[in-house]
């Protein structure tokens, strides 16, 4: 790794106070030039310059590699999330590229800073990788290779499993319960005796009797409310030895690291694609590298109909938002005005559309930016239309222009990482120590072959037989594994 050459340093200067300029707001940024063998080892490792040992990583390093050397891709940046910001360019691109890629990466630190799905990570996670990478070694010293390794491998098939949304909810204090044995029947004061028909009624009574019995079947239940985040409930009462407990803890933090990117993957790279281009095409390409630039900017942004290009939407909906709140095309009149004519004329001038933008890239994430703001003239603009192989024909057709279920299909997907929904439902089931999950079935059914592995891996974890409930072809079914046999059982054969 090298520092910027002075003709980088002094473009970069610029650039920063640019991005100043337009009410950007970012940590301070580090760039470093590398190599395209060093980019391919960082983007395997997360970004990272230093991970744990793992066969994954290296995996990863030889598909990007083979990916740049036969011209199939090339990385242009890398920017990591942390206080400061490391950035990476790669050596040997043009200078307007580098240019390009240092606006854009302006954009997304900016976006780390002050999006509030990002408020939660761990701005020093530079040091926490390379602390968990000497934990992993010393671990692997201690305890051999192969164990260590194959533990790593079971806990990253079930890294998935934790609760997106946790961070963002205070913590619950925990409150003692109730002392109830010198008060049966939870009977309310009485301080006269000829009082206690009217105060405390027979049909009062029963029904707090009948409250408390369903407050103890649920204490009794455990977890006594289902577990989105199965991950923390492992870690915590799985039969783990202590360096186990301490691996998946490690994979779990870093899980939940990388969980505020991909929710927030089309308004980030969206972000960061507008801004690189307002800043090249208005304050720093000049008038020789802005053919160049277009070239280039235009490979990024290119969408098949058949695709779907996170750069191109994002920004596309950023500066239709942008207008949108410019023209004052928002609110009730302009809903409720049934005039084409008058719509495609409507123009306001209230220029609020920055500020918008801004107030968006602060509240919002993938699903709430699409759930709001995609619109079905937007759409028809960028030809955004469910598309189905037409195996009569060879190609892909349009199947649907219908807005509603272009946009459910997107929010779906875009939904929890378009990843099935799990939770802990009872951990004593059948009061056998058994673990039983359950599916959020949300119109598809699970992958069989996922499912199965899915399950002996978290028995392997668990040490007791698991079981999963969920949908499949339109009827309830319960699929075990209890170490030696998987099993599919309709829930309509299950004894009552």
């Amino acid at each position: 790794m090298a520092g910027l050459t002075p003709e980088l340093e002094k473009e970069r200067i610029r650039i920063e106070k640019t991005a100043k300029g337009y009410g950007l707001d970012f940590f301070e940024t580090v760039f470093e030039i590398i190599t395209y063998d060093q980019m391919n080892q960082f983007a395997a490792r997360g970004g990272f310059p230093v991970r744990y040992p793992h066969w994954r990583f290296g995996m990863e390093y030889e598909q990007l590699s083979k990916s740049y050397e036969y011209g199939l891709a090339k990385i242009y940046e890398m920017v990591i999330n942390t206080d400061p910001c490391y950035a990476y360019l790669m050596e040997g691109n043009m200078v307007v590229d580098q240019k390009l890629v240092m606006a854009h990466v302006y954009g997304h630190c900016d976006f780390f800073k002050n999006n509030q799905w990002f408020s939660k990570t761990n701005r020093k996670m530079m040091d926490v990788m390379a602390n968990n990478a000497s934990k992993v070694r010393g671990l692997m010293d201690k305890y051999g290779i192969d164990e260590v390794e194959n533990f790593i491998d079971i806990c990253l098939s079930l890294e998935n499993l934790i609760d997106r949304y946790r961070p963002y909810v205070p913590a619950k204090s925990a409150r003692p319960e109730k002392d109830n044995r010198n008060n049966p029947g939870n009977k309310l004061r009485v301080d006269r005796e000829y009082m206690e028909g009217y105060i405390n009624p027979p049909e009062f009574i029963e029904q707090q009797r009948l409250r408390a019995q369903e407050d103890e079947a649920k204490l009794a239940k455990f977890p006594p409310n289902p577990e989105k985040d199965i991950l923390l409930f492992l870690m915590y009462y799985a039969p783990l030895k202590p360096w186990q407990q301490e691996v998946l803890a490690m994979i779990r933090e870093e899980a939940y690291y990388f969980a505020p990117q991909g929710m927030t993957k089309i308004m980030n790279e969206g972000w960061a694609s507008y801004w690189h281009s307002k800043m090249m095409t208005m304050d720093i390409a000049t008038s020789a590298e802005i053919i160049d630039y277009a070239d280039h900017h235009s490979g990024t942004m290119a969408m098949s109909p058949t695709g779907f290009n996170p750069y191109k939407v994002g920004i596309e909906l950023f500066r239709d938002i942008e207008e949108r709140w410019d023209k004052g095309q928002f609110g009730k009149e302009w809903n409720e005005c049934d005039d084409i004519k008058a719509k495609l004329a409507w123009d306001k001038k209230l220029g609020l559309g920055r500020k918008k933008i801004f107030e968006i890239r602060r509240d919002y994430n993938d699903v709430t930016f699409i759930d709001e703001f995609l619109t079905e003239e937007f759409c028809v603009k960028n030809r955004m239309f469910v598309y189905k192989f037409n195996p009569r024909t060879g190609h892909y057709e349009i199947e649907t222009r219908n807005f509603s279920s272009i946009k459910k299909q997107l929010l779906f997907h875009l939904t929890n990482f378009g990843q099935p929904s799990i939770q802990i439902e009872d951990a004593n089931f059948e009061n056998r120590g058994e673990l039983l999950m359950s599916h959020n079935h949300e119109g598809v059914d699970m992958q069989p072959n996922y499912m199965e592995e899915t399950l002996k891996n978290v028995f392997k974890i668990w040490q007791r037989p698991v079981s999963l409930l969920t949908v499949m072809d339109g009827e309830r079914h319960v699929y075990s594994f209890n170490g030696k046999d998987y099993k599919d059982t309709p829930l309509s054969e299950l004894p009552k």
